[in-house]
């Protein structure tokens, strides 16, 4: 016998189980750059972090690692092949799947890190080849040419997206004059929506949704603008301009108590908006073009945003409510910036690897290492994953233990 009055909440429990699966993406659980580890060495050894393992087989690539609960997945280019591979926990190959054609032209190599839920996972190449491929096994589940299809057009270095996966979309920004923005079904890749944006080239951002008002907003740039789209809908709520020189804008934007943060290198800087209370508006609140980071990200905490400059390299902290420099370093240079608890991961285009502690109205530099494995430049960003901090510096995957003894 059994007992009829459980089986609508083990029904329920299910459901919300299979709801509420860990997306795992570009810049940790929210996009911005902010882990969530305890037990966490608060000072390096003098010799530097200890590698727990190394992984030297990786093709050419810029992109990040996902740390799955069982595994590793990365992307690299060999020949002109884009690939994705799977490693166990130590650092153990398990599979590698060819998905499209990756970037050839200047700076070769994979430009997007894929973004997982529910052991799929979704990559768009940088000529704008979307694909699902099964974690677990590698094989393709589905996959759609956006060229072919939207018209998408890559920019002068690729498309360089992470893909935005909510509810059961994942959205792709391919850059096409009518298609400019895409959302396609995660079980199979058909069409749930379009949208026409600004009819613009993308812009190598990766963007971000945030609830607002009762409606889930993504945010991303394209060459030109900055964009708000229902993501129910597809509808284009709002846009405001935001250029530079070189129509390149890679960070992801940062959403918190009702304002958006963006910002960008090449003479730009960054700038705050504040939302409308029914979500169809933006106003500005601030601009710095100080801070102008190039594709370092930024993050935000304790009402601060830190990150580092293009043009003048040097690390700053800047006041979210008024956009005005608290304190900077010339230090480290430039490069990318991630924190846990209170301490900044700083990680220089030059190779250096930094703790810091924001204290005293400036950084305090912890503990610096030089990031040995690997070749080419340092631009892949760190993840931070059960106490292990993995870095990617071009055909290699390196784990450093971070774990306190």
């Amino acid at each position: 016998m059994y007992n009829k009055h459980i089986l609508i909440p083990l029904f329920l429990i299910f459901s919300l189980s299979v709801l509420s699966q860990d997306l795992v993406q570009w810049r940790g659980k929210n996009r911005d750059g902010i882990y969530h580890e305890t037990g966490l060495l608060t000072k390096w050894p003098k010799a530097g972090l200890k590698i727990l393992w190394h992984y030297d087989e990786l093709g050419i690539g810029f992109s990040s690692p996902l740390v799955l609960k069982d595994k590793i997945i990365l992307t690299g280019m060999e020949d002109s092949s884009g690939v994705m591979y799977a490693l166990d926990l130590e650092g153990k190959l398990l599979w590698k799947t060819v998905y499209g054609i990756e970037w050839s032209e200047s700076f070769p190599g994979c430009r997007s890190t894929p973004t997982c839920l529910d052991n799929k996972m979704y990559i768009n190449s940088s000529y704008g080849k979307a694909v699902c491929l099964d974690a677990g096994t590698g094989a393709i589940v589905w996959s759609k040419d956006l060229a072919e299809t939207y018209g998408a057009e890559p920019p002068k270095w690729g498309i360089v997206e992470s893909p935005l996966v909510v509810d059961d979309k994942v959205i792709f920004a391919t850059g096409g004059k009518e298609f400019n923005i895409v959302a396609l079904n995660l079980l199979d890749g058909s069409e749930i929506w379009t949208s026409p944006g600004k009819g613009q080239l993308t812009a190598y951002c990766s963007p971000i949704v945030f609830n607002h008002s009762g409606k889930k907003i993504m945010c991303t740039l394209t060459a030109k603008d900055i964009l708000g789209i229902d993501v129910k809908t597809g509808s284009l709520l709002w846009n405001f301009p935001k250029e530079n020189r070189a129509s390149v804008h890679a960070n992801t934007p940062l959403y918190a108590d009702g304002k958006i943060y963006v910002v960008s290198g090449y003479g730009s800087g960054g700038i705050l908006l504040k939302v409308g209370d029914d979500g169809n508006s933006v106003e500005q609140l601030w601009t710095n073009t100080a801070l102008d980071n190039q594709m370092g990200g930024v993050v935000l905490h304790n009402n601060t945003l830190y990150g580092s400059g293009q043009k003048k390299k040097e690390w700053m902290a800047l006041d979210w409510e008024t956009g005005l420099i608290k304190y900077k370093t010339k230090a480290l240079g430039k490069g990318i910036t991630i924190a846990n608890d209170g301490l900044l991961y700083c990680y220089s285009d030059k190779g250096i690897l930094a703790l810091v502690k924001p204290i005293d109205k400036k950084f305090k530099i912890i503990s610096k290492m030089e990031v040995k494995p690997g070749n080419g430049e340092h631009w892949a960003h760190p993840v931070i994953q059960n106490k292990i901090l993995y870095l990617r510096h071009g055909n290699a995957l390196i784990a450093y233990s971070l774990a306190a003894e």
